[in-house]
């Protein structure tokens, strides 16, 4: 797999039926290793072990209703209070982040309305607060710590 923009992690990869798996921290269990899932396990962990992100309060794939049909979020963080904060979207390194990326996050945020979007490929990562009050958003130039959300 491709070296990311990302800090490296203890990573556990295995094989199944002749394809490699990956082991998903946050849904506990080995899911099939592509290039989206390299770069989602780079991100949850680099949420987790440096920006102090708690592993409790993250889901991934998490399912939402739009438009009558069933979309899934790439990972999700809740509040304390089980209320979405944030929403990220990951694409293969190879993939662009694009305005297309940025179109399909913010259709996720009608049914969500969280306050940060998160997109990245692996390589480059954008993240924006929303400001729902003035109906704007401003790009950050890091990815928050959780104590700072």
């Amino acid at each position: 797999m491709l070296s990311l923009n990302l800090p490296a992690f203890d990573i556990k990869i295995a094989q199944k039926e002749g394809k490699n798996i990956i082991f998903d921290v946050l849904r506990r269990r080995y899911v099939a290793l592509t290039p989206e899932e390299w770069v989602r396990q780079h991100f949850v962990h680099f949420l987790i072990a440096q920006k102090g992100y708690p592993p409790a309060l993250m889901a991934n794939e998490v399912q939402i209703k739009l438009n009558g049909t069933v979309k899934r979020c790439d990972t999700v963080l809740y509040r304390r209070n089980l209320t979405p904060r944030m929403i990220i979207e990951y694409k293969a390194p190879d993939i662009p982040i694009n305005q297309s990326v940025f179109n399909q996050i913010t259709r996720y945020n009608m049914v969500m309305r969280v306050d940060y979007l998160i997109v990245s490929n692996g390589i480059k990562h954008y993240c924006c607060r929303m400001n729902y009050e003035q109906n704007t958003y401003a790009f950050l130039s890091d990815i928050p710590e959780y104590n700072a959300l």
